[in-house]
């Protein structure tokens, strides 16, 4: 049996991790490629931290699309409880049943209780199933933005993570047959606990740089022009290094670079980065401080980089 056989189709090396990504269109630099690959040989989850817009999200949905596995989402918000990411009882349809048991003249409270806490009335949320059998295989679990949660969540995900497990009082501990392939994100609002850290790989996903950046944007957009990607790639990369409240992400790169296409743009102008500029600043503040003689110097960068790049 081939070692990719043993793994059900995992890529078996770094460069086949990175082409998979690669023909999901997305670009992973060497050491995000090497991680993936041994979280998916290792059996273990892959946490993912950096600031909004790097790409971390789409990871996961490169993989599983790569891998024509079901993606399962939990996204995290300030409150998230288990009834919202495990489980919880239909409880309109439980107390249906209790009535017509009981017009029915059904005495026996103990079957009862059975009956209307067996699996036909649990709703399952995405962490329960994500550990359920998949035709296609284990899927994806994509746990996004895990910072937005509380500690509380956190000290419940550790039995997931590490034994691929629920428990649930009524009915008993649910075990995945075959570990899904979990991946964690956090914008580092606050720091995630050691604990759930320990047991997962990790990896800081940072801006790109140029060349990569570039490779993006030709993988993403490959009709848009030449001279256009590169200029928006270099004003984008000169624009990060500006004192702003929050840089543009490579999701906002790509988006501002579509909305130059849609405007027919074959190259940068100062005008039209101005008008343009509420696609790739989402701040006001930082919008009013890149005036017009900020732009045209940036423009102007932009343009002699890339010239120097041709």
């Amino acid at each position: 049996m081939s070692a990719d056989a043993h793994h059900g189709g995992l890529p078996g090396s770094i460069d086949a991790t990175q082409r998979l990504l690669e023909g999901q269109g997305y670009v992973a630099d060497r050491a995000l490629s090497t991680v993936l690959h041994l979280a998916l040989r290792m059996g273990r989850p892959l946490l993912l931290e950096g600031e909004a817009g790097v790409g971390k999200t789409e990871v996961a949905k490169a993989l599983a699309a790569a891998l024509g596995r079901r993606l399962i989402r939990l996204q995290c918000y300030e409150g998230l409880d288990l009834a919202a990411a495990v489980y919880e009882w239909n409880h309109a349809a439980q107390m249906i049943a209790i009535r017509l048991a009981e017009a029915a003249g059904e005495s026996d409270k103990a079957a009862i209780a059975a009956d209307v806490f067996s699996e036909r009335y649990l709703l399952r949320r995405p962490l329960l199933e994500a550990l359920e059998p998949q035709p296609e295989g284990p899927p994806v679990l994509l746990v996004d933005e895990l910072d937005r949660t509380d500690e509380a969540f956190e000290a419940f995900l550790l039995e997931v993570l590490a034994d691929h497990q629920v428990t649930i009082p009524e009915l008993g501990t649910v075990r995945a047959p075959a570990p899904p392939i979990i991946v964690l994100t956090s914008n580092r609002t606050r720091e995630i606990h050691d604990a759930l850290k320990r047991r997962c790989l990790y990896h800081w996903v940072d801006y790109p740089d140029a060349a990569r950046e570039m490779s993006i944007l030709k993988a993403r957009l490959p009709n848009a022009p030449a001279r256009l990607s590169a200029e928006v790639v270099a004003f984008v990369q000169a624009l990060r290094r500006e004192d702003l409240f929050k840089v543009p992400g490579v999701a906002e790169t790509l988006d501002w670079a579509s909305a130059l296409i849609e405007l027919d743009a074959a190259a940068l102008d100062p005008a039209m980065v101005g008008d343009t500029l509420g696609v790739l600043l989402k701040y006001q503040d930082d919008i009013a401080r890149t005036d017009a003689p900020r732009i045209a110097r940036l423009v102007e960068e932009a343009r002699h980089a890339a010239r120097a790049a041709e």
